[in-house]
């Protein structure tokens, strides 16, 4: 049986890291299609737009053409369903994500016995990078470069300068 698997990697990507990036190049070597699932994050208060994000998501996996990205809010297992994927991925970074990224998916796994969850460990390179972080180095005037790809280091040098 020759079956497509499509997995999906969400996150609220305020901004896309290397470190996501990570995650979803290595997805895509083992998945057929991987979704980057941008979510609206109403919650949230984010430096970059939903379509903002989405773009500069789209931007960064630009060279990856079994990787796209698409908005989503609500339960991520409705979205997952909804758009006929098997998989979530999701990436650790230490113990304290792992705890946290075990409790989801215990309750991902029972709200929808059929879908899986692959973590990945993040590359040791990029595994201090997250976008909280990112977001206050660049509105402190820091360098970003090796942070986040150069759409999204530009992206974040305007919106920072827009600010000030």
């Amino acid at each position: 049986m020759n079956r497509s698997v499509t997995a999906v990697y969400s996150g609220t990507f305020d901004p896309i890291t290397l470190g996501h990036e990570d995650a979803i190049r290595r997805a895509a070597q083992m998945f057929d299609r991987v979704i980057i699932a941008v979510a609206k994050a109403h919650h949230k208060n984010t430096m970059f737009t939903l379509d903002e994000r989405l773009a500069l998501a789209q931007a960064a996996l630009a060279d990856c053409p079994n990787v796209s990205a698409l908005p989503f809010d609500g339960l991520i297992v409705n979205f997952v369903s909804a758009q006929n994927a098997q998989v979530i991925v999701r990436g650790l970074r230490s113990v304290t994500d792992y705890d946290y990224e075990t409790q989801m998916s215990g309750m991902n796994r029972h709200l929808a016995p059929q879908l899986d969850t692959v973590f990945l460990h993040t590359s040791a390179n990029v595994q201090h990078i997250s976008s909280t972080l990112v977001r206050e180095i660049a509105k402190l005037g820091g360098d970003v470069s090796g942070l986040v790809s150069s759409p999204v280091g530009q992206a974040l040098r305007a919106k920072v300068s827009l600010k000030a």
